[in-house]
Order: C-alpha cells, then structure tokens, then sequence
C-alpha cells in the first residue's frame, strides 16, 4: 500500500513538472532552453523535476518594499511647502524676482 502511495506521489510530481515546462513561456525558462528541459523532465523523471523547479522554473516577481523616508531624505517639489507658495505666486503673476 505505501508503495502504491510513492508512485502515486511520484507521478504526480511528474506530470506537475511536465505540465509546468510546458506552460512556461520560451522567455522566462532559465540556463537552457524550453525542448532541453522538456526531455529532461521527461527522460528523467525524479531528477529532471527536482531540477527543473531548482534550475530552470522562471523566479517568482518580488513584491518592491516601501522606502520610508527618514529624516534627511529629501522631499519631492510637491512635498515643499515653499516650492509650492512660490509656485502659486508664480501662476498668478505676481513675479518679484
């Protein structure tokens, strides 16, 4: 009964990393190309797989941090309260400089 289990697991880790390389687009496989990993998958089974999601699987986006500012980081124009009073005082006209 375990061994029915193993092969089972087994086979469903093939046909999911099969099934993964073959749904990869060409652009996004990495270190050989797409045919390459598609007969290693499939020559290979347990091997080519565990490859496959070590070696050739398109990495997963990393989500950007969001940068805090700290306290000398600088300020956008929009941010200056200055920038912003002389901005005003430029669109009204009221140009002393």
């Amino acid at each position: 009964m375990a061994g029915v289990v193993i092969g089972l697991a087994l086979l469903a880790f093939w046909l999911f990393s099969l099934f993964d390389v073959v749904t990869t687009p060409e652009d996004e496989v990495r270190n050989v190309p797409k045919a390459l990993w598609i007969l290693v998958v499939v020559l290979i089974p347990l091997l080519g797989g565990l490859v496959w999601m070590a070696r050739g699987r398109p990495r997963a986006p990393r989500a950007a941090r969001p940068v805090t500012p700290g306290p000398g980081a600088p300020k956008g124009p929009d941010d200056d309260p200055e920038f912003l009073r002389d901005l005003e005082r430029r669109m009204r006209g009221d140009d002393v400089a």
